[in-house]
């Protein structure tokens, strides 16, 4: 039998614009309805679509079209960008709101601070820092920054917190973004993110459903399995999500992630073969999701360039396929034209029905509603000005990312009590600087190595920065009587081109891999995934400052020094489940 055939009884969830989280007005819905029936069959199928933006192209739409005639043309629902000052965001989302009939959803990143809205944001602490802190003030700050730039900037929609579950010490993708091992961890902290990023009235998108961090793989890259039980799933996942959908979160993101075990139970007679990515599957979103946990709110896909979906199925049936399954939006276009025309078509074929395009409709610019876009348009109130941007790197914000960091940065061990490390008793520093990914979208720079060295000169230590590019060590008693201390920095930075990212040596052997550790007194410093330990159990003495930015750099340094105390508790995946890495 053919899957289509299997799950074509799975009931449809219609969405009640009065309820959570929605909340809204006889008014407001008169608006909602109003708006969509005096739409054509083109501006519905484009409030479907969230484009991303570049800045100084387009290209990526396969058009060479400005914003207006994106909007003109393919009437999008909502909007992304990728990069950009301040300055360069909001002068995109200005256009975008004055050029939009339907005032748009304007989405960004932020899972750690006003950072992910612009590239001159504050960071303040990933979701693995909130974790080690175990201070719910240092979650509500990254969630309440997060969302004073992002409304300054004019974005009024949040793709985070992510509340996936940290299970999986391999795993990569999520290794500091997830807030905790436990249900509990998370729920805690991400319900305090939540309630900061709500002062700023944006709305919130908790991501990926069903759930990553269970395997090692990157849905980047191929179809996320998380492989728990009906049973495990509930006590885990189940739980997370139950309670965000109780306390009325606006949004989910639905990951290119399958659920077998429980798609299974949802589906009988569904077998391996049939197993699609909840984006594409109805049994995961208008079954679990909308149905036996009624959430009544938006559900968007992920990226749909990402292999998880991209290779689930030909896009001209997948384009459609997402909606009909029960997501309201489809997050990016591949070619524009082709990709609205894919979804017109799987209108006109029936694949998505009239009910279902009306209640994807509803739920859309019952969002949009929600968080007042439909009277900030009458009103005039969605453009911002420069002097909004004020708020963007304020001193109250400075305030509270260098108060995570002296919370969060992490002593995960040192166990020859080789700290403090301080320029009158180890002033001739040997510096390592581990690098992970070149050319790709997010990768370390050498601004990050410049100041680590100004800030230990500052100090007063003299460096040397290692080569690393050759095995040949030298002499080892020239080297302890030239080296007093080896500090190594890993920034291993990556992004979806491999399933899971670890230190990659310069070379066979190469010097910078820490056969020191007994010449001289040897600290490791992640700036960035917490489980190094896989791959240097030979050190004895090991931080994890969780980010690269200057303050949590500087606020290492202290710490290494012995000016301040580190106050972060690590969890249990650091250790890798090796018991060497805990010598």
């Amino acid at each position: 039998m053919q899957r289509k055939n299997i799950v074509q009884n799975i009931p449809m969830p219609k969405v009640d614009l009065k309820a959570k989280p929605y909340n809204l007005s006889d008014e407001d819905i008169k608006w909602v309805k109003e708006t969509i029936s005096s739409m054509s069959i083109e501006e519905k199928i484009g409030q479907l679509f969230v484009n991303l933006f570049f800045f100084g192209s387009n290209a990526h739409t396969g058009n060479d079209l400005t914003s207006k005639e994106i909007q003109d043309k393919y009437h999008i629902g909502g909007a992304r960008y990728q990069g950009g000052t301040s300055e360069q965001v909001q002068d995109l989302i200005n256009e975008l709101q004055s050029n939009a009939k339907v005032p748009l959803l304007v989405a960004a990143n932020c899972d750690a601070g006003g950072n992910g809205a612009c590239n001159d944001g504050t960071y303040v602490a990933k979701a693995a820092l909130c974790e080690a802190s175990d201070d719910i003030q240092v979650s509500y700050d990254a969630g309440y920054v997060s969302g004073r730039e992002e409304n300054a900037l004019g974005v009024n929609w949040n793709f985070d917190p992510c509340v996936d579950i940290l299970k999986n010490w391999r795993n990569t993708i999520v290794n500091t973004r997830s807030y905790g091992t436990k249900a509990e961890t998370v729920i805690k902290h991400t319900n305090c993110y939540i309630k900061g990023l709500r002062e700023s009235n944006i709305g919130v998108c908790i991501k990926h459903w069903p759930g990553d961090g269970v395997e090692e793989r990157d849905q980047h890259l191929l179809m996320g399995i998380n492989d728990l039980s009906v049973e495990e799933w509930e006590e885990s996942f189940g739980k997370v999500y139950r309670t965000h959908i109780e306390n009325g979160v606006h949004s989910i993101m639905a990951g290119h992630i399958a659920l077998p075990e429980y798609q299974k139970v949802l589906v009988p007679g569904l077998e391996d073969h049939d197993i699609l990515p909840a984006t594409l599957a109805p049994e995961l979103i208008n079954g679990l999701l909308k149905g036996k946990l009624g959430f009544n709110g938006l559900v968007i896909t992920d990226a749909s360039h990402m292999i998880g979906m991209a290779a689930a199925m030909p896009r001209e049936q997948q384009v459609p396929q997402a909606i009909a399954a029960g997501c309201d939006m489809y997050l990016f276009f591949n070619d524009i034209e082709e990709d609205f025309n894919f979804m017109l078509n799987g209108y006109k074929n029936g694949i998505i029905t009239e009910e279902r395009l009306q209640d994807a409709l509803e739920r859309i610019l019952g969002l949009k509603a929600s968080i007042g876009l439909h009277k900030a348009q009458k009103e005039g109130a969605l453009l911002r000005t420069r002097d909004d941007l004020a708020v963007i790197g304020c001193e109250d914000h400075i305030r509270r990312a260098k108060a995570a960091a002296d919370n969060g940065i992490t002593l995960v061990k040192n166990t020859l009590d080789q700290l403090p490390i301080r320029p009158d008793t180890h002033k001739r520093i040997r510096l390592y600087y581990l690098e992970g990914e070149k050319g790709g979208i997010y990768e370390a720079n050498s601004k990050t190595l410049t100041f680590i060295i100004a800030e230990l000169e500052r100090r007063g230590f003299e460096v040397t920065v290692n080569d690393g590019t050759t095995r040949v060590r030298g002499n080892i008693t020239k080297y302890q009587e030239e080296t007093d201390a080896a500090l190594v920095f890993a920034n291993i930075v990556g992004y979806a081109a491999e399933n899971n990212y670890r230190i990659r040596w310069k070379g066979p052997m190469s010097t910078d891999v820490p056969w020191y550790v007994y010449e001289v007194p040897t600290v490791f410093v992640s700036l960035n995934f917490t489980t190094h330990l896989t791959d240097v159990p030979m050190v004895k003495a090991y931080i994890n400052a969780y980010n690269d930015d200057e303050i949590t750099i500087s606020q290492t340094i202290d710490k290494i020094m012995g000016e301040s105390e580190f106050n972060g508790t690590p969890n249990e995946l650091v250790w890798c489940e090796k018991w060497d890495t805990r010598l």
